[in-house]
C-alpha cells in the first residue's frame, strides 16, 4: 500500500518535478546529494578508493557505509512525516544527503571531505532555492504600509504571514499561502504577507522572533478591526513556537476559513445592519473589486 502511495505521489507531482529539471539550485542540489553514490559507483574512479569489504572490491559500499545511508533514510523518513510540500520532502532529502556525504567523504579520504564541505558552503551561499512566482491574492507590506492597511477598514479581516527569504520552511509555504488567498480572498477577507527578516522593528512590534532557533518562521496573524484575534504558531513562555503544522487542512480549521469567508462575502450587500463585521452606526463603503493584489513578480 505504501509502495502504490508513493507512486501515485509521484505521477502526480511530476509535472512539477519536470520543471525542477530547469531550474539550476535543483540541479546542483541532486548532483551534490548524490555525489558519494557516483564516485563510488563509476567505473574508472572507484577503483582508486578505499574500502573495508572483504572481497576488496573499492567500487561497491562496504557495510559501514550502508549503516550510514540506512541511517539517513530513516532520518528522512522521520522528517518527512511533517512535510507538507513537495519542495518541503525535497529539501529534507537535499539537506539530509549532504549531511551524509560529508560524513562518507571525511571517513573515506580527509581531503575529499574537506573539498566536499566546502562545495556544501559555497553552495549555500549562492544558490538559494527558487521563490514561488505563481498567482496569488496577496498584498505584500512595508513597514510603512502594515499598519495603514491593518486600520484602513474596519470590516476587513486581514491574515497576514510573517515570513522570512531565507528560511526554507517560509518558501515552503508560499503555495499553500498563496492557494488559500485564491479560493477565500473577498473584500471582507484579505491575505497580506511582511518580511520579517527585512523589516526587523515591524516583526518586533508584532512580537514575531526573527531568530532561527525560536522556529516562529513563518507566522500567520489574524486581524480584526487592526488587532490580533489569533497566531499559529503558538508561542511557549521561552519565546518558541508550539510545533504546527502548516498544512491547507489545518489552516482552514484553526482560522475558521469557510465561515469567516461566508460572513466576510456580506460586506457586499446592502446596509451595515445586514453586515455582521461592520460597527454599528458606520456606513458600508462601496466595495473594492476582487482584482489581485500586489505580487511577488511586481514587487
Amino acid at each position: 500500500m505504501g509502495l502504490i502511495t508513493g507512486v501515485i505521489a509521484f505521477f502526480y507531482h511530476l509535472p512539477q518535478i519536470y520543471k525542477w529539471l530547469f531550474k539550476p539550485y535543483y540541479i546542483l542540489s541532486i548532483l551534490m546529494s548524490s555525489a558519494f553514490l557516483i564516485l563510488r559507483k563509476c567505473p574508472g574512479l572507484c577503483e582508486n578508493l578505499n574500502t573495508e569489504r572483504e572481497d576488496g572490491n573499492p567500487c561497491d559500499f562496504d557495510w559501514r557505509e550502508v549503516e550510514i545511508l540506512m541511517f539517513l533514510s530513516a532520518i528522512v523518513m522521520m522528517k518527512n512525516r511533517r512535510a507538507i510540500t513537495l519542495e518541503q520532502h525535497a529539501g529534507n532529502l537535499f539537506m539530509f544527503s549532504k549531511v551524509a556525504n560529508v560524513i562518507l567523504f571525511f571517513r573515506l579520504d580527509i581531503r575529499l571531505g574537506i573539498f566536499y564541505f566546502a562545495l556544501c558552503i559555497a553552495f549555500v551561499m549562492t544558490c538559494k532555492p527558487p521563490l514561488y512566482m505563481g498567482p496569488e491574492y496577496i498584498k505584500y507590506f512595508s513597514e510603512k504600509t502594515i499598519d495603514e492597511e491593518l486600520n484602513h477598514d474596519s470590516r476587513v479581516t486581514w491574515i497576514v504571514e510573517f515570513y522570512a527569504n531565507w528560511s526554507p520552511e517560509c518558501q515552503s509555504f508560499a503555495p499553500v499561502f498563496a492557494d488559500l488567498s485564491l479560493k477565500y480572498n473577498c473584500a471582507g477577507l484579505r491575505f497580506g504577507k511582511i518580511d520579517a527578516g527585512r523589516y526587523g522593528e515591524v516583526a518586533q512590534r508584532y512580537k514575531v522572533s526573527t531568530s532561527p532557533l525560536a522556529k516562529q518562521l513563518p507566522s500567520l496573524v489574524l486581524f480584526q478591526s487592526g488587532r490580533e484575534v489569533m497566531r499559529r504558531p503558538m508561542v511557549d513562555n521561552k519565546c518558541r513556537a508550539v510545533s504546527w503544522t502548516f498544512s491547507e487542512e489545518n489552516i482552514i480549521r484553526e482560522f475558521n476559513l469557510n465561515e469567516l469567508y461566508e460572513a466576510s462575502k456580506k460586506i457586499k450587500k446592502g446596509r451595515g445592519e445586514d453586515n455582521p463585521l461592520l460597527p454599528e452606526g458606520s456606513e458600508e463603503p462601496q466595495p473594492e473589486p476582487d482584482t489581485p493584489a500586489e505580487s511577488k513578480k511586481n514587487q
